[in-house]
């Protein structure tokens, strides 16, 4: 049986919430940061995951 589209939840993943202890800890994590480097880097990028990662990517090169 197919998966329902209309049942989905309403997440979002393409964001990273500071005030969510497992997303600040994934990063953390991935990246080898500091919580608080975590931290500014989602404020400086309001967030979304993509831009974090393109500017962590680009650094770890």
């Amino acid at each position: 049986m197919a998966d329902d589209k209309s049942k989905q939840d309403n997440r979002d993943r393409s964001k990273v919430s500071s005030s969510e202890d497992y997303e600040v800890e994934y990063l953390m994590t991935k990246y080898d940061l500091s919580k608080n480097r975590a931290l500014e880097l989602i404020a400086k990028h309001g967030g979304s995951r993509k831009n974090i990662e393109r500017e962590l990517d680009a650094i770890n090169i």
